[in-house]
């Protein structure tokens, strides 16, 4: 992995350390505002840096709390486990909130895209009836893998399946492959035993796999479903003072100093997508 993940913060430490007012520090001296922030893999660590530093002039001190799956992070932010969260795109947000959390995207961060990676094939010509691919088995991830996979000409889906395909969209399997569904954090590890997979971007850079590697690119990275947000509670909107912090929150992650870690640290693998959009206002609206 690029790094170690910090160390997971305690929930009780963070609710203890939580000022009730939300108010921004009036002085140097003042102790800084504890606002927590979920993702999901070292990386972000990375892209969170120079935000990090700069709210900490503004009088905020950004956490990054670390999970291990998509699963979590959202259940523990509609439990005010959290503040935040930064880790899921749009269609994959949508789905979630049909479980009943009350959660809004408050800030666009990035579009990261999913190859096909292989250990043992140079291109998707070689794939052969039986071997395996695999796909995450979370709802929105794994439909944006099997239009991966459509566009590569492994398989084909039916007109109408939308952003958000299943494998029983499949009418069709050109290259007579498996599609085995796996929770997407687990992926990268078992290439060495899977023919061919499509990895999510994070986990890609966390286990260390270059993109330039792929034998088969993303071609889903013009759509703004795939585009990745900052989620927050629905309630906590309707109080001044948090939105306020919140504000500074996406402001701060929105800045040349992101744009710099996109380009230069991983090479424009990262891409900045609806900067110009004011979450904010939409939500007034």
């Amino acid at each position: 992995m690029k790094k170690s993940i910090k160390t997971i913060i305690a929930f009780a430490a963070v609710a203890a350390a939580f000022t009730s007012t939300w108010a921004a520090p009036k002085n140097k001296k003042t102790k800084l505002q504890t606002v927590t922030l979920g993702v999901t893999g070292t990386v972000y660590e990375d892209l969170w840096a120079p935000a990090i530093k700069t709210l900490k002039t503004q009088g905020i001190n950004l956490k990054l709390v670390q999970f291990s799956d998509y699963v979590t992070p959202n259940n523990a932010l509609a439990n005010k486990e959290i503040d935040l969260n930064g880790f899921q795109h749009r269609i994959f947000f949508e789905g979630e909130l049909k479980k009943g959390y009350k959660l809004t995207n408050i800030g666009n961060t990035f579009l990261s895209p999913m190859n096909l990676y292989s250990n043992k094939l140079k291109s998707v010509d070689q794939l052969k009836k039986g071997d395996i691919v695999a796909i995450p088995n979370d709802v929105s991830n794994g439909g944006r893998a099997l239009k991966v996979l459509a566009d590569a000409g492994i398989i084909t889906l039916k007109a109408g399946a939308g952003f958000n395909p299943s494998v029983d969209d499949i009418v069709s399997n050109n290259k007579g492959v498996v599609i085995k569904e796996l929770a997407a954090n687990t992926i990268p590890s078992v290439l060495p035993d899977v023919a061919a997979a499509v990895v999510n971007g994070n986990y890609a850079i966390d286990f260390g796999i270059d993109p330039e590697t792929a034998i088969f690119k993303d071609s889903t990275i013009n759509e703004s479903q795939y585009w990745n947000l900052i989620a927050a509670r629905t309630e906590d909107l309707s109080d001044p003072a948090k939105v306020e912090v919140f504000k500074k929150i996406v402001k701060a992650y929105q800045s040349a100093g992101t744009l710099e870690v996109y380009n230069k640290t991983y090479n424009g693998y990262y891409l900045a997508t609806g900067w110009d959009e004011d979450r904010f206002e939409l939500i007034k609206k």
